[in-house]
């Protein structure tokens, strides 16, 4: 039975995230109805994450198996055909049985945009978060380089979860800046809920002069997301790629 690939972009705004949940629409939901209005069968995707409401994606990896013959293009040109305008599949190729979405990938790309300027931005609000306050992303960038390597960052992690193993490695981590626009980047082999948003919470804290940029190594040595920043609104987070090998 042909494991099929895809890679969506969509826009989260709209929806209570990937997963399926009772009453809300969700993407996985979006495209699990994508693929029974192409097959008229009833077919269960995997996503490689579980993006939170509000947040979007520009790669995101979904798997499912099916009995169906069709090639890649095919798959993707059906597929756009039933999903809403806010999602797209934007490549589609069949792997082998052992391919998973979530499983097999060995590392995620996320971006978080912030928008730092006085005035509010009223084109990008659903797409950044808004700081109004001048951000040193010099000493942003400083607290960053704590994170970078193997820790445990149950600081950075949302409860209640379902995550048993708080261990995850950070391999890039680092804030620059467009003119008025900031852009964080962090990629790992996994992360935790919410981590993303936590961690970049806690950097704007640090750019704003609210702690000091060697903070975050006594934040991540405790082990208790009380001491670390506010959650980072969802809206200005991106699923940018997934990885495998």
């Amino acid at each position: 039975m042909p494991t099929v690939k895809l890679i969506l972009e969509y826009d989260g705004t709209a929806y209570a995230g990937w997963q399926r949940q009772p009453n809300q629409p969700t993407i996985q939901e979006a495209v699990e109805t994508a693929i029974t209005g192409v097959t008229q069968l009833t077919v269960p995707v995997i996503g490689a994450g579980r993006t939170d409401a509000g947040v979007h994606a520009l790669g995101q990896v979904a798997s499912f198996r099916i009995d169906r013959d069709m090639t890649p293009r095919e798959w993707t040109r059906a597929l756009n055909a039933h999903l809403p305008d806010a999602i797209a599949v934007q490549s589609t190729s069949l792997m082998p049985d052992s391919f998973h979405a979530r499983y097999s990938a060995r590392g995620k790309l996320y971006e978080y945009r912030l928008v730092n300027r006085e005035a509010r931005p009223p084109l990008d609000r659903q797409y950044c978060w808004h700081i109004y306050k001048p951000l040193n992303d010099a000493a942003m960038n400083q607290a960053a380089m704590a994170l970078i390597g193997s820790h445990d960052f149950s600081s950075f992690q949302t409860q209640p979860t379902d995550n048993d193993d708080p261990i995850c490695r950070i391999e890039h981590l680092t804030v620059f800046r467009h003119g008025d626009r900031l852009h964080v980047e962090v990629y790992a082999d996994r992360f935790l809920k919410q981590m993303v948003r936590s961690i970049v919470g806690t950097l704007v804290e640090v750019g704003l002069g609210k702690r000091p940029p060697e903070s975050l190594t006594t934040i991540l040595h405790a082990r208790d997301r009380s001491t670390a920043g506010k959650t980072a609104p969802a809206q200005g987070l991106f699923l940018v790629r997934v990885d495998y090998d």
